[in-house]
């Protein structure tokens, strides 16, 4: 069984490559925060009106 011999060294080098292969680039992460949801009108009944938004620093 010579043939058998090439076959196992081809399949151990095909994964020794894929367990050394790079990962892929974890996705960055945004510095804005998504913009605030609007209360709907059951969160309005039960809690009320939100305070209004904190005026502008500048």
């Amino acid at each position: 069984m010579p043939s058998v011999k090439p076959i196992i060294c081809a399949s151990l080098l095909a994964l020794t490559l894929a367990a050394c292969s790079t990962a892929p680039a974890a996705p960055s992460l945004d510095p804005v925060p998504p913009p605030a949801r609007r209360p709907d009108a059951k969160t309005q009944l039960e809690y009320g009106n939100p305070p209004p938004p904190p005026p502008g620093r500048y």
